[in-house]
């Protein structure tokens, strides 16, 4: 943490590094924007993260919190991180070396936190029998790719940035990332990247491929409140029989005993 983070030399883009860092994010993208429109248009009634607390809220108690609010702060730092140029967070008085400081120890904290929710999560959806049969294709496509994208993520940071001598993502891959955007690929400035940051970025595209097709797509429909809004409660229906009220039939005894 101590020695300075320099970027590293970009060579020329080689076919390769174009199909893998052009190709294969923009259909990643066309597939994530057609994705969406198509599952609003065709499967409304499926837009939701099919809530299984039915089955099971004690592990879901702590685990969705720390999976959601791990998420959010990862989300936050990668804005940050790859769409804001580091010029813009040192004219606003943050140097780079604490930006980073600050990204690497929050960045840990909250990838630490997601990943035990979202291992949490799946443990819960094995050891839980009717949530597991109820396991779609999706899920079993959604969850090992999610998990993928976030241990990699993790892993690159702990071996580059927390035990090794830093890396400058901000000079490569935040650059390659902006240029997709506005249609000014530069796909050098990833390819000389560690492989661990090449692998987490490309799972995490084909994990925004694979959003419109999963649980995923209730992220657009959270309310602002979620984190504060109460768990929904199940009551069972009552068994014993309910007391008849004042408008009730009575029953009639005629004078020859029999009931009318």
């Amino acid at each position: 943490m101590n020695a300075p983070l320099l970027p590293v030399a970009a060579a020329p883009a080689s076919g390769a590094d174009l199909l893998l860092w052009v190709a294969v994010p923009y259909v990643c993208l066309a597939v994530f924007v057609v994705g969406h429109v198509w599952r609003y248009r065709q499967d409304q009634f499926g837009w939701t993260s099919r809530t299984s607390q039915l089955f099971e809220h004690r592990w879901l108690r702590w685990a969705s919190p720390l999976f959601h609010l791990g998420a959010f702060m990862v989300i936050g730092g990668h804005v940050v991180g790859l769409a804001v140029p580091d010029s813009w967070t040192e004219a606003v008085g943050i140097s780079e070396h604490a930006y980073h400081t600050t990204a690497v120890w929050a960045g840990s904290v909250a990838g630490v936190a997601m990943v035990t929710g979202l291992g949490m999560l799946c443990a819960r959806r094995l050891m839980t029998r009717p949530i597991r049969l109820g396991t779609d294709r999706s899920d079993k496509v959604l969850f090992p790719l999610l998990a993928a994208t976030v241990l990699l993520g993790i892993t690159a940071t702990a071996a580059h940035n927390v035990f090794g001598p830093g890396y400058d993502y901000r000079a490569t891959i935040s650059v390659w990332f902006r240029g997709l955007f506005v249609l000014q690929p530069q796909p050098e400035a990833i390819s000389g990247a560690p492989l661990l940051f090449q692998l987490h970025a490309l799972t995490a595209c084909l994990l925004f491929a694979a959003w419109p097709f999963t649980r995923l797509v209730h992220v657009w429909s959270a309310p602002i409140g979620y984190l504060a809004r109460p768990y929904l409660v199940y009551r069972r229906r009552a068994t014993t029989a309910p007391v008849p009220g004042p408008m009730a039939r009575t029953r009639r005894t005629s004078p020859s005993g029999r009931t009318r």
